[in-house]
């Protein structure tokens, strides 16, 4: 179970990292999108870059993982959100979806 919990701390921190680098045009087109301006979106970014690599030293130390995955999940609820707002269609909820979910799930391990 903890390796897969590890992969699934991999998993969340990849998928920050991806995003906000390789597909930045798409984070600047949503923030845009979202109403949201650039000191917002700097710190979302930096946030979240924070977040998961403080996820991925927790796959060295397990208890270290709570509060990095509670604060993704937050991000993520708050990315819903957003999406709801700007009536975006389902599959451009899933990523966060999916992100908040495994984030949920490392959470909820980590209480355990």
């Amino acid at each position: 179970m903890e390796d897969l919990i590890n992969l699934s701390k991999i998993i969340v921190a990849i998928s920050v990292a991806y995003v906000w680098t390789f597909r930045f045009h798409n984070v600047l087109k949503e923030f845009k999108q979202f109403g949201l301006n650039d000191l917002t979106r700097n710190i979302v970014g930096t946030t979240k870059i924070i977040l998961a690599t403080l996820l991925v030293v927790s796959t060295l130390n397990s208890s270290s993982a709570l509060i990095p995955s509670i604060l993704m999940g937050i991000l993520m609820i708050n990315a819903q959100y957003f999406h709801f707002k700007v009536r975006n269609p389902f599959i451009k909820h899933l990523p966060s979806l999916i992100l908040l979910l495994l984030s949920s799930i490392i959470a909820y391990s980590s209480i355990q």
